[in-house]
């Protein structure tokens, strides 16, 4: 009885459903790595076994991600995997991480030796990436120097200012504002990162860890009944809690932060701010 549950709050998350999609592939590894550091000897076997499989499927799906987000999150995957899993399993797990970045190296160089980047219009550019989570815009700018500067756009990071923190901070509004650089300012200063970029968050009309869309649940209907109002966004540490039916009354502390290791950081942050010149 007791392993139903947690088999059945792990199947709730949708780890597996998650790491079939490109944008939320990265959120997903990190998530699995931060349930291994923080949880996995306390679970019963079953759910290891679940756990098992989920990793083997991430790094299966490594060579059709091709991001950089995501395999820094395969990385930090593996390294849990090291330090958690038994021998065997262990052992298993590494020869499908080590075949999916040989996969992955020989599909990159193929890409870029049979693939042209298609030229877009600015305009066009800057509507697609509208439609884009933070973390998924700062990924695109990595792509081509055309791309990067189109996710430099002003309205696109007024419109995440908004989004994220409006209901946080008043900020003085002037003719010339950098909303790229407020936006970066505010997301350092509020520590409300943490939460952001874990992508999880609680929904409290169908009562579910969801993936959040742009911090509303991906559900419709619970859309509809909310007024599209934020969810609770989750730090790492409380997904894990809700796996084992805990809770911390430290969800604050350094200690705590230490532990997830900045599990949710989106890889080498510093030069995906950087704007090309």
């Amino acid at each position: 009885m007791i392993e139903e549950k947690y088999r059945g709050r792990y199947e709730n998350l949708k780890v597996a459903e998650a790491l079939s999609k490109n944008h939320l592939y990265p959120l997903a590894c990190n998530e699995l790595s931060s349930i291994i550091d923080l949880g996995y000897s306390q679970f019963p076997k079953d759910l290891k076994a679940f756990i098992f499989r989920d990793c083997l499927s991430a790094f299966r799906l490594l060579p059709e991600m091709n991001t950089s987000a995501a395999v820094s999150a395969a990385n930090l995957l593996v390294k849990s995997v090291e330090s958690a899993f038994p021998k065997q399993k262990k052992n298993l797990a590494i020869v499908e991480f080590k075949q999916a970045k040989v996969a992955l190296k020989r599909r990159t160089k193929s890409h870029h030796e049979h693939i042209d980047m298609p030229s877009l219009p600015q305009d066009i550019l800057v509507h697609i990436f509208s439609l884009l989570d933070v973390s998924s815009l700062l990924s695109s700018s990595q792509v081509s120097r055309s791309w990067n500067q189109a996710t430099c756009e002003g309205s696109l990071w007024r419109s995440l200012f908004y989004l994220h923190f409006s209901h946080k901070v008043l900020i003085h509004i002037h003719f010339g504002i950098d909303w790229r650089e407020a936006f970066k300012n505010e997301y350092i200063l509020y520590n409300s990162s943490k939460m952001l970029r874990s992508g999880r968050g609680y929904c409290s009309f169908c009562d579910s860890v969801v993936w959040h869309e742009n911090l509303t649940c991906p559900k419709k209907q619970c859309r509809l009944k909310s007024g599209k109002k934020p969810l609770d966004l989750m730090l790492t540490h409380q997904v894990v809690n809700y796996l084992l039916g805990t809770t911390s009354s430290s969800d604050e502390s350094d200690s705590e932060d230490e532990a997830v290791r900045g599990l949710w950081a989106y890889p080498t942050l510093s030069f995906k701010w950087r704007v090309a010149s």
